[in-house]
């Protein structure tokens, strides 16, 4: 009932003649499919052989070496014998057989996946969204305060530029156009390269915190470039209507008397 199964989510069997290696076992011993490893039995008769590498799985969790049991059995020298069961439990007698499992002494350790599971999601996870959290909501303030700032910058710097096209005879929404047409081109334009940057940012980190026990893979969600999207383009929005107003009240006078 153990399955070997990859993030392609592809099944793999235990070969009978050579090793099925993580990847990550693989890297560390520098070999990959078609090389040579040898195997020291610690326990037993201590002997020593050299196998092949068969193939290599990249899973999310330890640094493992797969072999088909009776393969395994015939390499030790043993009989057919296990060391480790995989049981499948009715839903709601986890409990029960845990509890029954702990008075036979010949048991060393019963676990419960749906159990661990339920560790994993309730503390892991819960930490992971709360992190996730905070970090959107420090990027949400941030993206909305550059949008605003770069709109306030531009507006004081093109002031006396504005207020001489109000005097020439351009409306209020005709100049408008010009900064707020400044402001949307550059959102457009920086938008997809912030996303390229958070990729490879985001690519970078998950390859830093990667471990010989564990692995996240890299996932980003299509919500999650259109969430920080639409972040981008209603910062832009109120920015705009806050300029746009500005604009509207610019003291024309006092505005091109301050030209140096």
């Amino acid at each position: 009932m153990h399955r070997i199964v990859g993030l392609e989510r592809q099944v793999f069997k235990p070969p009978r003649n050579g090793l099925l290696l993580t990847d990550r076992l693989a890297d560390r011993l520098k070999v990959k499919p078609g090389d040579i490893v040898r195997l020291e039995f610690l326990e037993g008769r201590r002997e020593a052989l050299d196998i092949n590498v068969a193939g290599v799985v990249t899973e999310m969790l330890g640094m493992n070496a797969y072999i088909e049991r009776h393969a395994l059995n015939a390499l030790l020298r043993e009989g057919d014998i296990v060391n480790q069961l995989t049981v499948a439990v009715d839903r709601g007698h986890d409990a029960e057989l845990l509890n029954e499992l702990k008075e036979l002494p010949r048991v060393a350790i019963a676990v419960s996946k749906s159990v661990l599971k339920q560790n994993i999601e309730e503390v892991t996870a819960r930490n992971l969204m709360v992190f996730s959290g905070i970090l959107t909501a420090f990027a949400t303030v941030i993206a909305i305060g550059v949008v605003y700032n770069n709109a306030r910058i531009a507006l004081a710097e093109r002031a006396w530029e504005l207020a001489s096209l109000r005097v020439l005879g351009f409306t209020r929404g005709e100049v408008s156009a010009f900064l707020l047409g400044e402001l949307a081109i550059e959102i457009a334009l920086a938008t997809p390269l912030g996303m390229a940057l958070g990729y490879f940012l985001a690519s970078t980190i998950v390859g830093l915190i990667k471990t010989d026990e564990f692995y996240f893979p890299f996932v980003i969600h299509p919500a999650t470039y259109a969430y920080a999207v639409l972040c981008v383009f209603g910062a832009g929005i109120v920015s705009a209507l806050v300029v746009r107003r500005r604009v509207d009240t610019l003291d024309l006078v006092g505005v091109l008397k301050t030209r140096e």
